[in-house]
């Protein structure tokens, strides 16, 4: 059953005339789609379709029986590749708006890193009270039949309100490869356990503190003094996954900078010669929040013997605190503002000074009053307060390079699970246990090319923001953060084999006549047919060859052989844009057939190379 929360959402922002049209059931299961091309129907929805996306919006729910079950998915961005990737969220006040911002981040965020993958997300609409683990569990597995309708284009991940344990139940409906950031003995690569996505952001802090001399060109820099990686400082906002996990690795370091702020939702605590950072990761491990109970047992009965270190009761007010580097590992939507309007954590006029801000919370957003809050923001943090900013997705996509390895690097065939033990939990844990070495190793393998890839992508991140931010003084860095990932989509979506975007060309025989195949061209959008003899393509028939015929008078049970272009201009499935492009340009026409060792394939034309790509990226 839809969720009741979901359904007065679309039934308000959907016309009855959308249901009746859109509405799709299948075997109990009920989808309606929109492509970017909806524009109306999107807007009604609150996304804003852009050059970049969304490829598809979809609505879907499960009718079977009075269960909750049903959600969003929003696939934004096919240009690094297929299928999106992108986490599912669940919460009970999700709409198509938020999921589409996440998507979108997860578009560049992939970028950034450098996957060949496009950027998508999903949201279950959980139910507005509490519910029991069985129930999750139910919810999740039945949302893995909704998605898996679209498993050639979405690959999911654990999000907020989702983890290991459901990806795990969707590759138990689904098969072992429709789901990444699973437990270990699937294969998978432990993503929270080993502090993927923090590692990501300790990795940056170091590339960056390295780059910082650079920015002394830019006239906002010219008197930042760069300190040793021991002699710097860190606040660290919010002490949870990633925030404690980039606290523990920042202080493994050698030498190790001095982390001399943090804070989680009793308050924060500061001593800018440093924090006990092992004692620190002890208390949360035992007592979940540090803070509070690091004043009780360790500052209230000692302020005289140990006067440096501040305890306060603000979690907010760490940001008022002076540090070299600032992480917001926090889930908050605006950690600084120039308004208090919006409700930030602090507003830029009662910010510490601090030269770098390396974000590890997710703070992107595509919506433009949010996105232009974020620019006047920038504008007074870095143009007049001298703070370098590395973007969310630039520096903490740890944890998608992680997850990405497990699509990356195939599992074996004799790995996959058997179609028969699909959605049998029982079958599937004796699967498991057979071949848990197998799998050990392979998740081993895929977490050592995770690394090594997290290393190199985060730090050429670095090197490539402070390249823009040197080259254009204009340029703000979320701008220059947005270019990195624009450049890398527009990089891959030139060599992109164009068998990704080519579409059907229908066959016809040179026996047809000229009236039957003018009736097929009435209805086919590519203006083109194929003739087809033994199998191999022979010529093809356009609507100007038809045209042409009827001008001279040619009789309409003239077969098709006597009026089809015989010479034929044809491109492989794996040739890339350009190539297409050149050939388009090069013989004058505005389609050709895709054929792949005699057969044909499909067709590409001008018109689908503007429908299905960045073409106008690519001409900028």
């Amino acid at each position: 059953m839809i969720p009741k929360q979901m359904e007065a959402f679309l039934r308000q922002a959907l016309p009855e005339q959308t249901w009746r049209n859109r509405l799709r059931r299948e075997g109990g299961l009920a989808f309606m789609e929109f492509a970017a091309t909806d524009v109306d129907r999107l807007n009604r929805l609150g996304i804003r379709p852009d050059k970049l996306g969304p490829r598809l919006v979809a609505c879907m729910w499960d009718e079977r029986d009075d269960l909750e079950v049903g959600g969003y998915l929003v696939v934004d961005n096919l240009a690094m590749g297929r299928p999106a990737m992108g986490g599912i969220r669940m919460l009970p006040d999700l709409k198509p708006a938020v999921i589409f911002n996440l998507a979108r981040g997860m578009t560049l965020k992939n970028a950034a890193a450098d996957l060949p993958y496009g950027g998508g997300k999903s949201g279950i609409v959980a139910p507005d009270r509490p519910i029991s683990d069985a129930e999750h569990r139910e919810i999740v597995r039945r949302f893995a039949h909704l998605i898996g309708r679209y498993r050639a284009i979405y690959l999911p991940g654990p999000d907020v309100g989702t983890n290991d344990a459901d990806m795990k139940t969707i590759a138990i409906e689904n098969g072992i490869d429709s789901a990444l950031s699973k437990p270990v003995d699937m294969g998978g690569n432990r993503i929270d356990e080993l502090g993927a996505a923090a590692g990501g952001v300790v990795i940056a802090i170091d590339a960056l503190l390295a780059q910082m001399p650079r920015l002394k060109a830019l006239p906002q820099f010219k008197e930042m003094v760069v300190p040793d990686r021991k002699a710097m400082t860190i606040l660290i906002q919010g002490f949870g996954a990633v925030g404690a996990h980039v606290a523990k690795m920042l202080s493994g370091m050698s030498p190790a900078p001095k982390i001399s702020g943090v804070s989680d939702a009793h308050g924060y605590l500061f001593d800018e010669n440093g924090l006990p950072i092992d004692e620190l990761l002890k208390i949360r491990d035992e007592h979940g929040l540090i803070t509070f109970h690091y004043f009780l047992t360790r500052l209230l009965d000692q302020r005289s013997s140990n006067p440096r270190t501040k305890f306060a009761n603000a979690p907010n007010d760490l940001l008022r605190e002076d540090a070299f580097c600032f992480v917001p590992a926090a889930p908050v939507a605006r950690y600084l503002d120039v308004d208090g309007a919006s409700h930030p954590s602090m507003t830029v006029d009662r910010m510490g000074r601090w030269s770098m801000i390396v974000e590890g919370a997710n703070t992107y957003s595509p919506d433009p009053a949010r996105r232009a809050a974020r620019l006047r923001m920038e504008r007074a943090v870095y143009w007049q307060r001298g703070v370098v900013i590395a973007s969310d997705f630039l520096v903490n996509s740890g944890g998608v390079i992680f997850a990405a390895q497990e699509h990356i690097i195939k599992t074996p065939s004799h790995l996959r699970f058997p179609r028969e033990i699909l959605g049998d939990r029982e079958a599937v844990e004796h699967w498991l246990e057979r071949h848990q070495e197998e799998l050990a190793e392979l998740a081993a393998r895929r977490l050592q090319a995770g690394v090594k890839q997290r290393e190199e992508v985060i730090r050429r991140n670095m090197q490539e923001l402070v390249d823009f931010l040197i080259a254009d003084p204009d340029m703000l860095p979320l701008e220059a953060a947005e270019q990195i990932s624009i450049t890398r989509i527009t990089s891959r979506e030139r060599f992109r084999p164009i068998r990704d975007v080519m579409e059907p060309l229908s066959a016809i025989s040179p026996d047809m006549t000229l009236r039957q195949a003018a009736g097929l061209l009435v209805d086919d959008p590519n203006e083109m047919l194929a003739v087809v003899e033994d199998g191999r393509l022979t010529g093809v028939v356009t609507d100007w060859d038809i045209t042409h015929a009827i001008a001279e008078g040619k009789p309409d049970d003239l077969p098709v052989s006597e009026i089809m272009s015989r010479e034929v201009i044809t491109v492989p499935p794996d040739a890339n844009i350009p190539d297409v492009l050149q050939l388009l340009e090069a013989h004058e026409i505005t389609a050709m057939p895709v054929v792949e060792d005699g057969d044909v394939a499909g067709v590409i034309s001008s018109h689908i190379l503007a429908r299905k790509t960045l073409a106008r990226l690519l001409q900028g």
